[in-house]
């Protein structure tokens, strides 16, 4: 790739002593950043867009502030920021905001971007340069308009559009107040083209509501196909990212498994500085790869203050199961950045004690732990502890969380990545938890990846459940590393630390 453009990573340079800046996570240079839009691998790049205001840290709402960002990476892990790729056409149909969608290429071969445009309805822009950077939009514009009174349709949750031969489909979601207010569930609408200019509305993709409640909506969908089955990833605006997994024939998909990708103590999605919503690419290693958003917890006017807002989770990549369930690791390629390795090994943890792992110090740090619990109730690790411990975020295995200790065979545990005690500043605004429910095996080994990048703590468990939460330690001694044990012992069995390299400048 060639080098950053000067204007970008000015903004990056400027903003690099902000403490609460990710090293190794992607970020926008500076401002808004929202959802990711438009992931695409091409030509041997990946290729992440994604809404973006440059006048300011804040939304802006339907004004015209939102544009599509635009960054390249050859690994996944070092990004180059490129010029904006959609941006409001004054007057035009994309006036108030050029909000979500997808890319793909068209039956010609050309990248090609289906995006929500505001006021007036879905769009089409293509590109036919090496880098996607310029970016042509249809002169006819809306190719799908904004639903008047009459129409049946939808397309207040972005489209995804993809090809079967010589056709074109697409859907788009329900993010409505209907759904809001529960008149109806979660739900897609289904399109047709032969020529992506001309489109037929069908009929709903899908009927929401056996799994999910009908105070849910369908935004940001994203649809691909999986052998014999095929994903619908979505986010509710009311309880967050989730999925089906289900079968598709006849123009229909029919849901046959459900699982939300994390939830907090209240179970409502969509809240303060926590993953918000992915998109998924298919990669020429054939790997169905996720890049999602993790929102700021911090209150807005310190947001527009710091003079940027929002990240990016670390990539993943995602698998299926011999039972359908959605597997999620971490991309592989993160190793990369990897240094000063520490190990601990069988470390005894007593009941109701806490021992420091004084070799894992620091802010940017990749963990690998596995623990037995051995009589233990809860047992975990906590990170970017404070030296008395007053601040700390703890990633908690309870084992027991009905409390019917000796009292069954339940399988039944939670994961809880506890961040209550992650920051005595006022400036943060939701120290609400993240959780999940886990069935293993009293026996079996309790094995953690956990990410520490700054202001962001990503917790993968099982390649299954995924937590994260947007941490803001105020004091500077907050780097600790320790694991606990409460209502009996536990055994640390290895733990593997390494400090990760930044990506980008840091003060």
């Amino acid at each position: 790739m060639g080098s950053v453009m000067p204007s970008l990573d000015a903004q990056r340079r400027a903003l690099a002593r902000d403490r609460y800046r990710p090293g190794y996570h992607y970020l926008a240079p500076s401002n808004w950043m929202n959802d990711p839009n438009g992931v695409i691998f091409w030509r041997g790049r990946y290729h992440l867009f994604y809404q973006y205001n440059p006048h300011g840290a804040y939304h802006g709402g339907r004004t015209g502030t939102i544009h599509w960002g635009h960054a390249v990476s050859d690994d996944l892990v070092h990004w180059e920021d490129l010029p904006i790729a959609l941006t409001p056409t004054p007057g035009g149909v994309d006036r108030n905001g050029c909000y979500s969608g997808t890319a793909f290429a068209n039956q010609e071969g050309v990248a090609t971007i289906i995006y929500h445009s505001v006021p007036e309805g879905i769009c089409i822009a293509t590109c036919d340069d090496e880098m996607l950077v310029k970016w042509k939009k249809y002169p006819a514009n809306p190719v799908i308009p904004t639903p008047t009174a009459g129409d049946t349709y939808k397309i207040d949750g972005a489209p995804c559009a993809w090809i079967e031969g010589d056709t074109y489909y697409a859907i788009t979601g329900n993010s409505s107040r209907d759904a809001f207010e529960g008149r109806e569930p979660d739900r897609a609408y289904l399109f047709r083209s032969k020529d992506l200019v001309a489109w037929e509305y069908l009929h709903p993709f899908y009927e929401g509501g056996h799994y999910t409640s009908w105070r849910e909506d369908c935004a940001v969908p994203d649809f691909f196909g999986w052998g014999d089955k095929h994903v619908l990833l979505f986010t509710s605006h009311t309880r967050g990212p989730q999925y089906y997994v289900g079968t598709y024939a006849d123009e229909r998909f029919v849901p046959e498994r459900h699982q939300r990708l994390a939830f907090g103590e209240t179970d409502l999605g969509c809240r303060p500085g926590i993953f918000c919503e992915g998109q998924t690419l298919l990669d020429g290693a054939g790997r169905r790869v996720m890049i999602g958003r993790i929102s700021e917890g911090r209150f807005g006017h310190v947001q527009r203050a710091a003079g940027w807002s929002g990240i990016m989770g670390v990539p993943t990549v995602l698998s299926l199961s011999e039972d359908d369930e959605l597997l999620i690791d971490p991309a592989v390629e993160l190793k990369c950045l990897r240094r000063d390795h520490q190990r601990v090994s069988d470390l005894s943890i007593a009941a109701d004690s806490t021992v420091d792992v004084a070799a894992a110090r620091g802010d940017q740090l990749d963990i690998s732990a596995v623990f037995s619990a051995e009589g233990a109730e809860e047992l975990g690790l906590a990170v970017l502890c404070s030296g008395d411990g007053v601040e700390q975020t703890q990633i908690r295995f309870n084992t027991n969380p009905n409390q019917l200790h000796g009292a069954g065979t339940s399988t039944l545990r939670e994961l809880i990545l506890d961040v209550t005690r992650s920051s005595v500043s006022d400036e943060v605004c939701n120290r609400e938890s993240q959780r999940c429910q886990v069935q293993m095996d009293e026996e079996e080994m309790i094995e953690l990846r956990v990410f520490v990048d700054r202001s962001v703590v990503e917790v993968f468990f099982g390649g299954v459940h995924y937590l994260a939460k947007r941490v803001y330690p105020a004091r500077t001694d907050s780097l600790g590393v320790r694991v606990f044990a409460r209502g009996g012992a536990a055994r640390l069995r290895s733990l593997d630390v390494w400090r990760m390299d930044s990506v980008w400048p840091m003060g």
